[in-house]
C-alpha cells in the first residue's frame, strides 16, 4: 500500500522528476457513468506524456471516446475500428472460430497494427463488450484480458485504460492485471455507493492500489460531502466543475483550466511517487 503523503506530493508539484527507469504502470480508471472518467483518462494521459514517459492510451468502453477527448486528429480515429468488433482478428487471435479458444491469445500484434501514435501516446480503441441479446463474449473478453496483462514490456511506459462505466469489467475479470484502479466519484449517494462496490471488486482481483478521486465539485458543500465518505488518505484528489472541462468532453476546442490542469498534475505525481 502507498503511504506517500498526498501533501508531500501537493507542496512539491512542478519540481519532482522521477526517473523512468524500473517504472512500469497499468493504470484503469473506473466509476459509475458520466462521472468523468474519460475526462480524467486524457487529462493523465497528457500529463505523463508530459513527463517523458511512453502512454499507452487504451479505450475499453463502448462509447469510445477517448481518442476525441486526447484530442487525436479525427481522421485518424474515423480509420480506427474498435478491436472487439474485429471478428476475424479475434477469432484469429483466440486460435478459431470453433467451441474452444485460448484463454491467453498473443496481442502483439494489436499494439502493432491497430494503435494510432502521436508523439509518446499510442492510442489503441479497444472497446468494451456491449450488453443487449444473449450473444458469447467470451472470446473478447479473453483478448482484453490478455491485452491488460501483456502491456508494458519495457520500463519507462504507462498504460491509461479508460474502462465502462459500472463494474462489469470487474465482475469479468478484465481489469485483473493492473497496478492501479482509480475510482471517479461525484457528489452524489449513487455516485459514492458505486464507488465503494468497485473498490471491493477491485480488492477482491487482488489490485494493489485503489484510489479514489472527486470530480464536477462545485465547493465547499459538495467537497465535504466526499470528505464524509472517503478518508484523505483514500481522496487523492479533487478535480473542481468547469464549464471549460465541460467542452473538452464534448470534443470541443477549449483549454485546460489552470485549476484542473494542477490538480491533476498533483494526481499524477502522486501516483508516480506510488509506483516507483
Amino acid at each position: 500500500m502507498c503511504r506517500i503523503s498526498l501533501m508531500s506530493v501537493v507542496l512539491n508539484t512542478g519540481i519532482l522528476n522521477f526517473e523512468h527507469g524500473g517504472l512500469r504502470v497499468k493504470l484503469a480508471i473506473s466509476g459509475k457513468g458520466g462521472v468523468g472518467k474519460t475526462t480524467l483518462a486524457a487529462a493523465l494521459t497528457k500529463f505523463f506524456s508530459s513527463k517523458g514517459y511512453r502512454v499507452f492510451a487504451v479505450d475499453a468502453d463502448p462509447d469510445t471516446s477517448l481518442g476525441l477527448v486526447l484530442g487525436l486528429p479525427e481522421e485518424g480515429l474515423g480509420s480506427l475500428k474498435p478491436v472487439v468488433e474485429m471478428r476475424e482478428v479475434i477469432a484469429e487471435l483466440t486460435g478459431g472460430s470453433g467451441a474452444f479458444f485460448s484463454l491467453n491469445p498473443d496481442v502483439d500484434r494489436l499494439l502493432e497494427d491497430y494503435t494510432l501514435t502521436y508523439g509518446n501516446i499510442s492510442f489503441l480503441k479497444m472497446g468494451g463488450v456491449k450488453q443487449g441479446g444473449s450473444t458469447c463474449y467470451c472470446r473478447e473478453n479473453a483478448v482484453l484480458h490478455a491485452l491488460v496483462n501483456s502491456l508494458l514490456l519495457r520500463e519507462g511506459e504507462i498504460v491509461v485504460l479508460d474502462m465502462s462505466a459500472g463494474i462489469e469489467h470487474l465482475t469479468r475479470g478484465t481489469a485483473r492485471g493492473v497496478d492501479v484502479i482509480l475510482v471517479v466519484v461525484e457528489p452524489s449517494v449513487v455516485s459514492t455507493r458505486t464507488a465503494r462496490v468497485v473498490e471491493k471488486l477491485a480488492r477482491e482481483l487482488g489490485v494493489p492500489l485503489v484510489k479514489f478521486v472527486a470530480n464536477k465539485v462545485r465547493d465547499g458543500r459538495q467537497e465535504q460531502f466526499l470528505l464524509d465518505h472517503f478518508s484523505t488518505e483514500e481522496l487523492i484528489g479533487v478535480l473542481p466543475f468547469q464549464e471549460e472541462i465541460l467542452d473538452l468532453s464534448l470534443g470541443r476546442e477549449a483549454a485546460e483550466p489552470r485549476a484542473f490542469r494542477e490538480a491533476v498534475a498533483r494526481i499524477g505525481d502522486y501516483l508516480l511517487a506510488c509506483n516507483r
